[in-house]
């Protein structure tokens, strides 16, 4: 078993204030910024940053559904952190300034399977969620209106 890590990143013309607010309103933004491959999004607990509770599916490929029930906190000024209750998974969203505005870097790792399924998974998991990934950050620099 090995552990699986998906980056991505964007820089968006928005402060890094704006950004770090945005990508914290699960109960406005976020939801904006869900692709085809989420369904049953809803926010469970909170709303806004630290101590959100909100639980989608993610459908990485048609035959990969993860039922993810994620806890958000906030470490740092600069992060904002999901932990997966049903998983592994931890999804580290980090904003900095940049001279253009804000860059966002989302990070997200797993336990990965082992064996030949592992292979796949650590080799091919990574393209889909990065796609995914760069779509969200699409649609959060159309929200902002970079």
């Amino acid at each position: 078993m090995g552990q699986v890590v998906v980056t991505a990143e964007r820089t968006l013309k928005a402060s890094p204030d704006q950004v770090l607010g945005a990508l914290g309103d699960y109960t406005g933004v976020r939801s904006r910024m869900l692709t085809e491959h989420f369904s049953e999004y809803e926010v469970r607990e909170g709303g806004q940053g630290d101590g959100t509770v909100v639980h989608w599916k993610l459908a990485a490929t048609s035959k990969r559904v993860r039922d993810c029930l994620f806890t958000v906190t906030t470490p740092t000024s600069d992060r904002l952190v999901e932990k997966d209750a049903n998983s592994s998974m931890v999804t580290t969203w980090t904003v900095t300034p940049a001279p253009e505005g804000a860059r966002v870097d989302v990070t997200t790792t797993w336990d990965g399977a082992g064996g030949i399924g592992g292979f796949f998974e650590r080799t091919f998991a990574p393209k889909g969620l990065r796609r995914i990934y760069d779509a969200q950050l699409a649609k959060l620099d159309a929200v902002l209106g970079s």
